[in-house]
């Protein structure tokens, strides 16, 4: 399998004002996550070149193969770290919830949630094309997030656990189908904050007409 970090001490020219030694190894790797996702937050998934992170940490255009290979090197890291804090966010809106319906609401009102707050990184995360699919650490950070569903999922619905995996596959579809229509445009603009709160009011209701918490709620 080919790994997607490379080890190597960076070469080759940099451009004025830092080298590519100027950085620890750790630190450039740093740099180069952060150059990526700020252009994946202004101009999304469409929008990134290794060169432009490059330009961006300061260092040469050869510098990030160096610890990553290529590109599909960097942004496999970048979509590594991108599901950590989704299963991260997924975890923390169930915590202190009173039942499992309503650990799954707040569940799936955190992963939309989570997409229009970062469209570039979320839609990076999916793009299996730009990524080293079989990367060991990045199928386990993708599980690791779809077992936070899981978890509630089968608190909810009981059963086997191949009726829970089809539950859980169900919950996370939904969410993620209206978290990609809503950054299509689909549900209105979510570019503002008055455009983000009537997504969500949506999402509720479509979350209480599949898995209603109580029948009042159902709109």
């Amino acid at each position: 399998m080919k790994k997607a970090i490379a080890r190597g001490n960076p070469k080759g020219m940099a451009p004025p004002g830092r080298s590519d030694t100027g950085y620890h190894h750790g630190e450039l790797q740093e740099a180069l996550i952060a150059a990526s996702e700020a252009i994946l937050a202004e101009h999304g998934a469409d929008g990134f070149t290794l060169r432009e992170a490059a330009r961006r940490a300061g260092v040469s255009p050869a510098a990030p193969s160096h610890h990553f290979g290529n590109a599909q090197g960097l942004l496999t890291e970048v979509a590594i770290r991108g599901y950590e804090a989704l299963a991260a966010a997924l975890l923390q809106a169930a915590s202190g919830k009173r039942n499992a319906r309503d650990r799954l609401h707040a569940q799936g009102l955190a992963y939309v949630e989570f997409a229009l707050t970062h469209p570039g990184r979320f839609q990076m995360m999916f793009a299996n094309k730009r990524l080293v699919a079989d990367d060991e650490r990045l199928r386990a950070a993708i599980k690791a997030a779809g077992r936070e569903f899981e978890r509630v999922v089968a608190e909810l619905a009981g059963g086997t656990p191949k009726q829970t995996g089809i539950a859980a596959a169900a919950a996370w579809s939904t969410v993620h189908g209206f978290a990609k229509l809503a950054l299509e445009g689909k549900f209105g603009a979510g570019n503002d904050e008055a455009g983000r709160r009537e997504i969500m009011r949506m999402l509720v209701q479509v979350l209480n007409h599949l898995w209603p918490r109580d029948a009042r709620d159902v709109a």
